[in-house]
């Protein structure tokens, strides 16, 4: 049998550090052109081969056979994942994208994140 080849991107680390959650809203800032500057809601994070999966974006079709719950089959059009340092989170309220710091309240003690650019 042939031994699989092993994964060639970052090292997986038990305890990742990414400051993006899943239904944040992104914007693409690098990658396909006709994807770049899109912006989308996070779907799911993929925190072993640091990639996300944006609604809308990078999106793959899949050939599927017929089944009982979708006699017909065809062609079905899914999200396909993308690198989580092509994405941004969105600041609605300057319109573009924002870095994210994480901070700890003085007051209650717990961490919070907050946009480098507002504070």
């Amino acid at each position: 049998m042939a031994k699989k080849a092993p994964y060639k991107g970052s090292e997986p680390t038990k305890f990742k550090k990414i400051k993006l959650r899943k239904d944040d809203e992104v914007i693409v800032i690098a990658g396909k052109l006709e994807d770049k500057g899109k912006k989308g809601k996070i779907l799911s994070i993929d925190k072993k081969r640091d990639r996300v999966y944006v609604a809308g974006i990078n999106k793959r079709k899949k050939y599927v056979r017929p089944t009982q719950e979708n006699p017909q089959g065809g062609i079905i059009e899914i999200e396909n994942s993308v690198h989580i340092s092509n994405v941004m989170l969105f600041d609605s309220k300057a319109k573009k994208g924002a870095r994210v710091k994480i901070e700890v309240d003085k007051k209650s003690g717990k961490k919070e994140r907050v946009l480098k650019s507002k504070g």
